[in-house]
């Protein structure tokens, strides 16, 4: 039977894999912030070579990557045997967006004998499902919106770009960038009034070719306040491919606040 081990982030992603797998084994870095209790395991990023052999002792086949790590700052002189033998590869990698570098860590854990796997296979009911899940039916103006936003994000694809868009009136008034989709929206906010015929949609999709497995979009409860803070009248995602995070706490925000929330197949 597979070990599993948890590779935690910020965030409450997770908690929730760990509430689902009590016998997982728990990796926390440090100078990341997490939210884990209980027993777990502290590693540094520069010494991954300690990380594979604590991952084989303890037995682990599987492993999943959930949470926020954000891009750590290396100090080089700490650097272990494992770490010393990425260095060549991972440095450069650094300097390129999240796909590069996500597409390398997977490859360096399957070298190891690692299976990478996806929070989205362990818990699939976190997937947003196709149709309206949240609020009023959207307006054919927003769905025409959603259709825009959708169609920007699908020609930055290539470019290893962002996740998400805001779209009001066919206007195209954010894109999401490194910053996050927090920043994203905190700038459509503080949009001149004069600029913005309407609220608009925020869309929120992978990036075409994106390995979920290590990078699966979300949204959660802290999305649902941004995105009222920008005055959106909703949020589209592609259905199947974006995760929602505190489910119930998240249906009750949308309420709160008006918005819809709705899932397409794209």
């Amino acid at each position: 039977m597979s070990k599993l081990a948890i590779l935690c982030g910020g965030g409450n992603l997770p908690l929730a894999l760990a509430a689902a797998n009590p016998e997982a084994y728990c990796v926390v870095f440090e100078g990341v912030e997490h939210a884990m209790t209980g027993q777990v395991h502290t590693h540094r990023f520069e010494e991954m070579g300690g990380l594979f052999a604590a991952l084989h002792d303890a037995g682990v086949t599987q492993l999943v990557m959930a949470g926020g790590l954000g891009r750590p700052a290396l100090d080089p002189t700490r650097f272990d045997a494992g770490m010393m033998a990425i260095a060549p590869r991972l440095l450069p990698a650094l300097q390129g967006g999240d796909d590069a570098i996500l597409r390398l860590i997977i490859a360096v854990f399957e070298e190891q004998g690692f299976e990478v796997v996806g929070a989205h296979s362990l818990l699939p009911e976190l997937c947003i499902e196709d149709g309206l899940v949240a609020g009023a039916a959207p307006s054919t103006q927003a769905l025409a919106d959603a259709d825009r936003a959708y169609d920007i994000l699908s020609a930055l694809s290539p470019l290893d770009v962002g996740q998400g868009a805001v779209v009001a009136a066919g206007l195209c008034l954010g894109i999401e960038t490194l910053q996050g989709t927090d920043a994203l929206l905190r700038f459509v906010s503080e949009t001149p009034r004069h600029l913005r015929r309407g609220k608009g949609v925020f869309v929120k999709a992978p990036k075409r070719g994106q390995d979920l497995r290590v990078d699966m979009p979300a949204i959660g409860p802290g999305t649902i306040a941004a995105a009222a803070a920008a005055g959106v009248e909703g949020i589209v995602v592609e259905a199947g491919k974006v995760m929602i995070i505190d489910r119930a706490e998240t249906l009750a925000a949308l309420n709160d606040n008006g918005l819809f929330l709705m899932g397409r197949t794209l």
